[in-house]
């Protein structure tokens, strides 16, 4: 096991822990992303096709964190779209500078 490997068992091992203690929409969302980190794209997508979409509704990290696995996945058009749903989301421009780079990678 490396160490990468690791330290994502336990990031998704803590974020079990936090939904127990304090349970919210996004730390559903963080604990999906880091499954589809862990564990493959297709595992992350089985996650947030399980989370509350309605409670995550205008929150740009919901299409942000959907669009690694199915950039991961090959599907440039789906995660174009996750992208640009974020981009229109956030008022940051850190955030925004991120995500337009993402777009011009795909």
């Amino acid at each position: 096991m490396t160490a990468t490997s690791s330290a994502l068992l336990a990031q998704v091992a803590l974020y079990d822990v936090l939904a127990r203690v304090s349970p919210s929409p996004v730390v559903a969302l963080n604990r999906a992303v880091a499954v589809a980190m862990r564990d493959g794209p297709e595992a992350g997508l089985v996650a947030l096709g399980a989370l509350d979409a309605d409670a995550l509704r205008g929150y740009h990290l919901f299409p942000a964190g959907a669009s690694g696995p199915v950039r991961r996945l090959g599907r440039a058009s789906e995660a174009t779209t996750a992208y640009q749903t974020a981009l229109e989301l956030t008022v940051n421009e850190r955030e925004r500078a991120f995500l337009r780079g993402r777009l011009a990678d795909l």
